[in-house]
């Protein structure tokens, strides 16, 4: 008998221990929400093919400009174009997709990005050049707007920083298939074959866009998701209107009764009780201002990676480097790492001290670019701290922007944070593009350092109190 107690005992300890690792283990979960669902992984996936669309074909225009007998200030010029009509499309599509469209603006992106694409294979020609950078511009801010604004809607809200990181790596992975891609194609004869090749990426990417619409299935996304929290306060909010509405209908003929025994009580007739008037509905905002602590210092950071976009390409070609694409690889490879490592440091270190590291990293790459002629290898290297700077100052101001706003004004705070980093990147490829031919690459990139210790500063004087922190 005492064996059996002492089993049964034996039994009941191991059973409390299972129990209590069960426990735990529930509770770590708890404690870090899923982050990686199906929608995501299609989010970020659209968002590579976008990218690889946005950023080859920057790169990839000066150099076709070049092939066809054009030079480096109409490459400039059409960078404007091509920022100007995503600024301007940003502006309209913000209150648009926080109107609940968000996936329909993607579609229409990837659209209208496809359309842009195809344009030049019709023929050759400044103004038709034009127009396709206006298509391509608008395209491509209404689908990486809504995709930004989509992935902030999916992630959990404990995770959202490090979420933000990871959404990146679609974005860092086409700074090197982009600009390779499309350097290659412009490369071969004809320099056309860089539209017809990217074209076939935008198809890709519009049919990825047809299976992002996660507002279907909202009970998919974790229970911490700004999406699925918003639906499900509408869901509560219409219950509540419907249980009052037939609570309504069932006293409205006991108060009619009632109301009638107090007229006749009084010997008048009684005047029914008018509903207060309803007040107008607010116009949505295309502004958000909350989101500029995070957009201002990445508005000045932008021309850096205007001229690494735009110039860095034809920068290599002609001051000889044997295969100047590999500085996107090389630069790519850089911000995966990092972004994968985004857990460690994006919610949890004060973001003052991240921008440190990220302008930082840009001053070496603008050092290294300068003395790029003495060696290919030091031009190649130059791309693991653009890489670097790239792939912390993007997702990390992002960040400080969306957390400073509600999330019922997310799209517009990813529309003016985009807006913005597009006129930051076009009025400085545009100048860059006059810079270059006149005074060289040289001085470029001196005035390309000058802009990120401006934005630097920028960071001290704009970022919330909290995140300026230095802990």
């Amino acid at each position: 008998m005492a064996d059996s107690a002492h089993v049964a005992s034996d039994d009941e300890a191991i059973e409390g221990e299972v129990a209590r690792a069960s426990a735990a283990s529930a509770g770590r979960a708890a404690a870090q929400p899923r982050l990686w669902t199906a929608v995501f992984v299609l989010i970020v996936l659209l968002t590579f093919c976008c990218f690889v669309m946005g950023q080859g074909l920057n790169a990839g225009t000066s150099v076709f400009l070049s092939r066809v007998g054009y030079g480096a200030s109409l490459a400039g010029v059409l960078a404007l174009v091509f920022s100007a009509s995503a600024a301007v499309a940003r502006l309209v599509i913000g209150p648009i997709i926080d109107a609940g469209k968000c996936s329909l603006v993607m579609v229409a992106g990837a659209v209208v990005l496809l359309a842009g694409t195809v344009v030049p294979l019709a023929g050759q020609g400044v103004a038709l050049y034009a127009a396709s950078r206006v298509l391509q511009g608008v395209g491509f801010a209404m689908a990486t707007t809504a995709a930004s604004t989509a992935a902030a809607d999916v992630l959990p809200r404990a995770r959202l920083g490090e979420g933000i990181g990871y959404y990146g790596l679609g974005q860092a992975l086409a700074m090197s298939v982009g600009p390779a891609l499309a350097l290659f194609l412009a490369g071969t004869d004809p320099a056309s074959n860089l539209y017809a090749g990217l074209s076939l990426v935008a198809v890709a990417g519009l049919a990825v866009s047809f299976f992002t619409r996660y507002e279907r299935k909202p009970l998919a996304l974790p229970e911490t998701s700004a999406f699925r929290e918003r639906w499900e306060r509408a869901e509560r909010a219409k219950a509540q209107v419907a249980a009052a509405e037939s609570r309504a209908a069932n006293a409205e003929p006991q108060a009619a009764a009632a109301e009638s025994q107090v007229a006749d009580a009084k010997g008048r007739p009684s005047e029914p009780v008018k509903a207060p008037a309803a007040k107008p509905a607010k116009a949505p905002s295309f502004f958000e201002p909350r989101a500029l602590p995070g957009a201002i210092p990445m508005t000045i950071m932008c021309p850096t990676f205007g001229f690494g976009i735009f110039f860095v390409g034809l920068y290599g070609t002609q001051i000889g480097v044997a295969n100047a694409s590999l500085f996107y690889t090389i630069s790519a490879i850089s911000m995966i790492a990092v972004r994968l490592k985004s857990k460690s440091f994006m919610d949890r270190v004060a973001p003052i001290k991240t921008f440190t590291v990220a302008v930082a990293c840009g001053l070496v790459t603008c050092v290294m670019l300068y003395f790029g002629p003495a060696s290919d290898y030091v031009f190649y290297l130059a791309g693991v701290f653009y890489g670097l700077c790239l792939g912390i100052s993007l997702p990390l101001n992002q960040a400080v922007a969306v957390k400073n706003t509600p999330p019922e004004r997310w799209g517009a705070t990813n529309a003016l944070f985009l807006l913005m980093n597009d006129v930051g990147i076009g009025l400085a490829s545009a100048l860059w593009g006059f810079t270059n031919d006149a005074f060289g690459f040289g001085v470029t990139i001196c005035l390309v350092m000058v802009c990120l210790v401006a934005s630097y500063v920028a960071a001290w004087v704009f970022y919330p109190e909290k995140d300026r922190a230095w802990r």
